[in-house]
């Protein structure tokens, strides 16, 4: 099975496909910082994490890397329109509550957005719902009454908000619980999703 560390692993690897060298970052929910610090050491990007949780603001600081202790769900105002060359918000979509006010914030701060989220479709998830039970997996590995996520999306479901919201979808890399890249039947298949977008057709 494709470890939950081995998950983030992965979705660093293909998220450092999609930024360009010496490029300004956000990252949201940031954790530790280590999605930052690894973008450092392969695109050597400059920005900031942030994160509300305090343990998560010290280890960031810890790793060295710019932190700002802030509940992203109440928008980014300290952060001016086109700040940064990316905002990225990684494995964190399915776990907070005002999703299109988070999206909006991050198109306005950042030339291009990256997420990346778990994919609820995965056939393993629609035979645990078949058979009468919330879907566990190393994607989802809580159970139903100790989950962070508050929605759980599909691609497809990724796909129509963006179609209605007007975003136009630069890149969409899915991943199989192994790592490997899935192109056929992706929402039924692919384990997690990782999009770069932005508004319109503007680059």
């Amino acid at each position: 099975m494709f470890s939950g560390n081995k998950i983030k692993r992965r979705d660093y690897e293909i998220i450092t496909t999609m930024i360009h060298n010496d490029s300004s970052v956000l990252d949201l929910g940031c954790g530790d910082g280590s999605l930052l610090l690894y973008l450092k050491k392969m695109r050597n990007v400059t920005g900031y994490g942030v994160d509300k949780d305090h343990r998560n603001v010290l280890a960031s600081l810890t790793n060295g890397i710019n932190v700002l202790q802030s509940d992203l769900e109440q928008g980014l105002a300290g952060f001016g329109d086109s700040t940064f060359d990316y905002v990225i918000l990684s494995l964190t979509l399915q776990a907070v509550h005002e999703t299109e006010t988070i999206i909006n914030e991050m198109l306005r701060v950042g030339k291009q957005v990256i997420v990346t989220f778990p994919n609820f479709g995965l056939w393993r998830h629609r035979l645990q719902i078949f058979l009468g039970r919330t879907p566990i997996s190393k994607e989802l590995p809580h159970e139903w009454y100790d989950t962070p996520n508050v929605h759980v999306l599909t691609i497809n479901d990724f796909e129509k908000y963006c179609s209605n919201h007007g975003l136009h979808v630069r890149d969409r890399i899915v991943i199989s619980d192994d790592g490997r890249m899935v192109t056929t039947l992706p929402n039924l298949l692919g384990a997690v999703a990782i999009y770069r977008f932005n508004k319109g057709q503007a680059s």
